[in-house]
């Protein structure tokens, strides 16, 4: 690995910010974040631990699919796991409350590429 690894949260969230620049890549986490929540739920309160995998299923399986088909990059969790985790979490947290914007602009946060425009 030629980059430098991250050694605090703080200098980890821009760069997990960063690795999500793309609308899309945030809500298909959202979504999965999303239903990975209502699994924990169910799993509290019918007693059930098996929606606790279908938590961890959904809530990776919709961020690959976003860092591989829409973000075209490596997703964080392969190198920092536990930073990722929470960053998903505090992220789909902002989204809901309406803040991600201010927190996407606070730290310089735009779209590393966007779809070339079709040509008629």
């Amino acid at each position: 690995m030629s980059e430098k690894a991250i050694k605090t949260y703080e200098a980890f969230w821009p760069f997990y910010l960063q690795e999500h620049s793309l609308p899309a890549t945030r809500w298909v986490h959202f979504v999965g974040t999303t239903i990975a929540a209502i699994n924990i739920v169910f799993a509290i309160v019918f007693l059930a631990p098996a929606y606790l995998l279908s938590a961890l299923f959904s809530g990776y399986l919709f961020a690959w699919v976003s860092h591989f088909f829409i973000e075209k990059n490596r997703p964080a969790t392969f190198t920092y796991p536990a930073w990722s985790f929470v960053s998903d979490w505090k992220m789909w947290a902002l989204m809901i409350v309406g803040k991600l914007p201010a927190e996407l602009a606070k730290h310089g946060i735009t779209p590393r590429h966007e779809a070339a425009p079709k040509s008629a």
